[in-house]
């Protein structure tokens, strides 16, 4: 590949960055940082059997979803990160594209999108046709893993090796980076929405109560903890008895919701010991000296960081933006076309 190809008059890789985020979409744009963030998600009514006209997108259909429950469907077009269906992504990244705050920025964008790691080969051009069909002149991909070590601030260029923890909505990639390459990665399919499932099949199992998506994921920002008996805390929630369907609310403790997250969150751990047991003895003892960086929305969960470095015996530190540490890495790479030429992903 040569830089050159990347380069503008101006020196800059490219336009736009685009997180398609299974729970979330963020677009970064050149010089002005994050300008997007919306959830992944379109509103749709069925118009005939096997027929949908799609009605809103993002916040709009998180808004239309909301207050009319019974008319409107949602669609989530992303799973794990990936393209789960190609025309409504086609639809979404569309409307994203042209919101005026976006659009105004660059007509016919050339675009970076971060893909997990290990993407196929047709996942990659499901990408490259969405974002060419949405109005992208050139895209370019590269790693999630990759653009988080940058957004967290990490040497991505340098020989020492970093170990960064992306914890997505759909999955968690443990990544060992050096001389801007992914020396190893070991992915595992959980992220924010399984640890949300857990907590309502545990509440529906062991407290006989039902309760929503929202509510779940409530409970996780609100008192959920990897160390259940550390620090008990207590919060009320709202379901439905499992038993006679009648809504009630309930004392929450953050030792039942730390509890129904273990099972999640011992799998991510696990991965943490897998990609280390795969990592060069030299590299591995770079990491001892560096340290773990923790990013993605599960970082967030209340003494994770602690848990991890307990159980794996290394120093572990939560990025200073975790929610939005991929869309600053993918932003970074938007001045820097050497680096992209180093990170792009061949297609």
């Amino acid at each position: 590949m040569f830089s050159w190809l990347f380069r503008d008059e101006a020196g800059t890789a490219a336009d736009l960055y685009v997180d398609l985020g299974t729970a979330n979409t963020l677009i970064a744009a050149r010089g002005k940082g994050i300008i997007l963030n919306e959830p992944s998600l379109i509103a749709y009514q069925q118009t005939s059997p096997g027929k949908k006209r799609v009605i809103a997108v993002g916040n709009d259909a998180k808004e239309k979803l909301a207050n009319n429950p019974g008319s409107i469907f949602a669609q989530k077009p992303i799973r794990d990160g990936v393209i789960a269906d190609f025309e409504t992504t086609e639809i979404m990244l569309t409307h994203f594209l042209s919101k005026p705050g976006v659009k105004s920025a660059f007509s016919r964008p050339r675009v970076v999108v971060s893909l997990p790691y290990g993407a196929t080969e047709v996942e990659k051009k499901a990408v490259i046709q969405s974002c060419k069909g949405a109005g992208a002149k050139d895209v370019f991909l590269i790693d999630e893993p990759m653009a988080a070590a940058i957004g967290s601030s990490l040497n991505v260029k340098g020989a020492l090796g970093n170990m960064i923890i992306d914890i997505g909505g759909g999955t968690t990639e443990v990544a060992v980076i050096a001389l801007a390459d992914i020396v190893y990665c070991e992915a595992a399919r959980v992220g924010g929405h399984r640890i949300d499932d857990a907590i309502i099949d545990y509440f529906k199992r062991y407290k006989r109560l039902i309760i929503s998506d929202q509510t779940a994921e409530m409970l996780k920002v609100t008192v959920g903890t990897a160390v259940p008996k550390k620090d008990i805390r207590t919060t009320t929630a709202q379901g439905r008895d499992a038993d006679t369907g009648m809504v009630k609310t309930v004392e929450v403790s953050s030792e039942d919701v730390g509890l129904a997250m273990n099972s999640c969150l011992q799998e991510i751990i696990n991965a943490v010991h897998r990609a280390l047991e795969h990592t060069p003895p030299e590299l591995v003892s770079d990491i001892i000296e560096n340290g773990v960086v923790l990013a993605g929305g599960g970082a967030l969960i209340r003494d994770f960081d602690l848990r991890i470095q307990n159980e794996v015996r290394l120093p572990v530190r939560v990025a200073e933006e975790p929610l939005t540490a991929i869309a600053k890495g993918g932003e970074a790479v938007l001045s820097d076309p050497e680096l992209l030429d180093k990170i792009q992903l061949e297609v």
